[in-house]
């Protein structure tokens, strides 16, 4: 039997929307909240993913143990994760168990946010930080971010500062919580194994009384200017470089192109980058990609070496970048759709891997797209439409940052 696609809407605003798969041996929900690190100020940068850790401590019937205890119960593979974004918690069951999903993720989205609960977690999160500013590859990427996007919503780090997440209170992350986690800012999604009606009735019986909540998103599209800055470290021994251009947004049908075009450069193995750079053993990483946000998207460029060599590597780089439109050939274009489309079907096959497309389509405001109609987009690509995608969005490094030690060379 084939998919099908269903939506509705509950009279407090909750949207619904399923896709069935009656040949599917497993059921998968989440909850997908407009709410990411871009729709914070600075006052409490961080706090979308402090509340994603919060959620599991427990509502006011239960407790943090009672959380975890009863996913183990469903056998559930479940989890959450917090970008610029957007903040999801799902879990994927067997069709048996989708009623107790359902119900259990109402009630984790529903926190007590409790003060002991919220003091003990902060600790938790100052750790996490600390963690991360000890690689690297993090701490560039968040300069980049930040220089990249300058004032825009976009370059506020989702972890936030820790000097920030020191000083939030409880009652401001309770008030933002408030402001965002209603109906008309989330969605339910479910796909895998079940009936539409049967899912509808349990999301009204246990959301349907839910506030909503109006909330709009900054829309102003980033300027990014030229920027370099140069980060020192006395400990590292390697230089690492990441540049960012501008790209086609998430709701551009070209970010197929992009994807396509980033993995003709970037791919970690086969690409331009790799045969020039890698193989060539200049530099330990090549890497190119493409990140689609919303109202605009992003290539990054990643470079990792001996400080020696980075000046080269990057003169490299800049090389294969320059010259890609000129010389691209359809035996490249058509090995990234290969391997894309492996990747789009070995996702789609899975409730939990649908489950997440579709809840980004609707955070993006994106119409319901199938499989199907991924794959025909993807297929109808051509070397020249790769290069008209460049003659519009220019591969010229406009932000570059680099992380290297004291002896490094520019």
């Amino acid at each position: 039997m084939s998919l099908s696609h269903h939506t509705t809407r509950l009279p407090n605003g909750l949207e619904i929307i399923g896709e069935a798969h009656p040949d599917s041996h497993s059921f998968a929900a989440g909850l997908f909240v407009r709410a990411g690190s871009r729709d914070e100020t600075a006052p409490i940068n961080g706090v979308s993913h402090f509340l994603e850790h919060m959620m599991f401590k427990g509502s006011g019937e239960y407790s943090w143990q009672d959380v975890n205890r009863i996913f183990d119960e469903l056998g559930a593979r479940y989890n959450a994760f917090t970008t610029q974004e957007m903040t999801a918690y799902y879990a994927n069951v067997l069709p048996e168990f989708s009623r107790r999903t359902i119900d259990h993720l109402a009630h984790l989205l529903r926190p007590a946010i409790r003060q002991g609960d919220f003091d003990t977690e902060k600790k938790v999160i100052l750790e996490e930080i600390a963690m991360y500013q000890d690689d690297p590859g993090h701490r560039i990427y968040e300069k980049l971010m930040e220089l990249h996007f300058a004032d825009h919503p976009l370059g506020m780090s989702v972890l936030g500062a820790a000097e920030v997440i020191e000083r939030l209170p409880r009652d401001r992350m309770a008030d933002y919580f408030a402001r965002n986690y209603g109906p008309g800012n989330m969605v339910l999604v479910v796909t895998g194994r079940f009936d539409f009606q049967q899912v509808v009735e349990w999301a009204d019986e246990r959301m349907g009384q839910w506030n909503g909540v109006r909330r709009v998103r900054r829309a102003d599209r980033p300027r990014p200017q030229k920027r370099r800055e140069r980060l020192v470290d006395p400990k590292l021994n390697r230089h690492y470089l990441m540049a960012m251009m501008p790209a086609p947004p998430v709701q551009d049908e070209r970010r197929y192109a992009a994807k396509a075009l980033s993995d003709v450069i970037g791919d970690a193995e086969g690409s331009r980058l790799y045969w020039a750079l890698v193989d060539n053993a200049i530099a330990e990483e090549a890497d190119f990609g493409y990140s689609p946000h919303d109202g605009c998207g992003a290539y990054y460029l990643e470079l990792i070496s001996d400080p020696d060599r980075a000046a080269r590597a990057y003169d490299i780089a800049l090389g294969e970048l320059g010259k890609v439109a000129e010389d691209l050939g359809d035996d490249e274009v058509d090995r990234a759709k290969n391997k894309i489309a492996s990747q789009i079907v070995l996702e789609g096959e899975s409730p939990l891997g649908r489950l997440r497309s579709i809840g980004a389509m609707w955070v993006y405001d994106q119409p319901y797209h199938s499989l199907e109609q991924d794959m025909r987009i993807l297929e109808s690509l051509t070397a020249e439409s790769l290069r008209s995608l460049v003659a519009d969005f220019p591969l010229e490094p406009t932000t570059v940052v680099e992380l290297t030690g004291t002896g490094g060379a520019d």
